[in-house]
């Protein structure tokens, strides 16, 4: 994607951010009661931005795995103090946090915004990445150097890392929106916003079935508006 066209597309969704917001309401269904708030990291957008920006992706082949190690984009590395990037963002995106003196959280509650269950136990969650490491390196990461790929793993500035029910985490692994989406369907257009911003700031390519999906949830913005 040329420069032009990749800023035109941030300028887009960038306006689109400060003017519009996607409401995360039910859909009608009621396995979507009691959701809670989303996750800190979070970015509220409007829909319209985040297909803009769906529309300037590149569109390629899944590239090879060969070489792929969760080594090879060192995670959880110290954010501040004595606390890792893990226990950053469970302190960022729980309720009434308090941690030890090693920043280990021993108490408060966090609700997953995957399914909107609750949790009170730190083991109970995993922090997930949006855009998983493995999707990262078949899309475009491959190429980085390990430096960057840091960054990626660790990003609390970009809504690439949230607090959710650990055996949800476990059931999306690494894979993409096509083959896989949030148990609760309000979330989805969120979801598709978050994932969206990741690959753009990132530059990180998109499948023909990714897209396809990614705008089908992104539809979903314009009809809880």
């Amino acid at each position: 994607m040329g420069d032009q066209r990749r800023r035109a597309a941030a300028l887009a969704v960038g306006a689109l951010l400060l003017s519009a917001g996607c409401s995360g309401g039910t859909d009608g269904s009621t396995d979507d009661a009691g959701a809670g708030k989303p996750s800190a990291g979070a970015e509220a957008g409007a829909g319209g931005g985040a297909e803009k920006v769906l529309a300037a992706l590149d569109v390629r082949e899944p590239g090879t795995m060969d070489g792929y190690s969760r080594d090879r984009f060192p995670h959880w590395s110290v954010q501040e103090g004595a606390c890792n990037t893990r226990e950053a963002v469970l302190k960022r995106d729980g309720e009434k946090v308090r941690t030890d003196g090693s920043c280990r959280s021993v108490s408060g509650s966090w609700r997953s915004p995957f399914d909107g269950e609750v949790w009170r136990e730190a083991a109970d969650v995993d922090i997930d990445h949006m855009v998983p490491l493995a999707e990262a390196w078949r899309s475009g990461a491959r190429e980085w150097e390990d430096d960057r790929r840091e960054d990626f793993a660790n990003d609390m500035d970009r809504p690439q890392l949230f607090a959710v029910t650990d055996n949800v985490n476990q059931s999306k692994g690494d894979r993409p929106p096509d083959e896989w989406q949030p148990p609760l369907k309000s979330y989805w257009c969120t979801y598709a916003e978050n994932w969206v911003t990741v690959k753009d700031h990132y530059e990180l390519s998109v499948t023909a079935p990714e897209k396809k999906t990614l705008g089908s949830m992104l539809e979903r913005c314009r009809s809880n508006g």
